[in-house]
Order: C-alpha cells, then sequence, then structure tokens
C-alpha cells in the first residue's frame, strides 16, 4: 500500500497554522512566517517546501514587484482540503483538551472546597 504515514499532532499543529497563515496572507514572507510561528526560517523554509511538494501551495512571484524574491504562496484546492481536514482534527483535539482541563479545574475546586 502507498498510504502516507499519519504526523505527530505537534506537526500537524505546525501544518495547520502554516496553512491558516498563508490562506489569510498569502504575501507572507518565510521570516514573517518563522517570527509569527516562533520558529527559524530555515524551519520555516523547510515547511513550505514540503508543503509545495505535497501539492498543497503554490508559489508565485508578485508581477509587479521590484523585489524578486517577493512570492505568493497560494493553496492549492488539495491544500484547502488539507487545511479543512486538519481544522477538524485540531478542534477535536483542543475540544478533549479543553474537556480534560475543565475536569482537572473542578476536581481541585472540591479538594479546595469551593
Amino acid at each position: 500500500m502507498n498510504e502516507r504515514p499519519t504526523p505527530e499532532p505537534a506537526q500537524e499543529e505546525t501544518l495547520f497554522h502554516v496553512l491558516r497563515t498563508l490562506e489569510a496572507n498569502p504575501r507572507t514572507s518565510q521570516r514573517e512566517l518563522a517570527d509569527s510561528m516562533g520558529m527559524s526560517p530555515g524551519k520555516a523554509n523547510y515547511c513550505l517546501k514540503a508543503l509545495l511538494d505535497k501539492g498543497l501551495i503554490k508559489m508565485q512571484n508578485f508581477r509587479n514587484s521590484r523585489n524578486k524574491l517577493a512570492y505568493a504562496y497560494l493553496l492549492t484546492p488539495a491544500g484547502v482540503a488539507a487545511k479543512t481536514s486538519l481544522t477538524a482534527r485540531f478542534l477535536k483535539r483542543k475540544m478533549a483538551e479543553y474537556e480534560a482541563l475543565r475536569a482537572e479545574i473542578e476536581e481541585l475546586r472540591r479538594e479546595v472546597g469551593e
């Protein structure tokens, strides 16, 4: 079989945030992406190359740009579908974390007699 392994939750979360950032602002530079996500520019470059290789984004030069290194990172239809799927899994994971925290808070409140 040629099935891809499911990424780890941390990798999925990074992918989700990168796709979300690029969808909101396709003209985000690699440095801006790295800064907004708290990662090195090298890791941002690696992530973008992986997304390009998977066909989830495509890269376009700004036509009228004086800066020839300026690119737009556009989500492909496959990228939009992947982001939708990642969003659902991310939301499910965060809801489970929320419920676990809520239960822990209630238990701690009972312990201190609130």
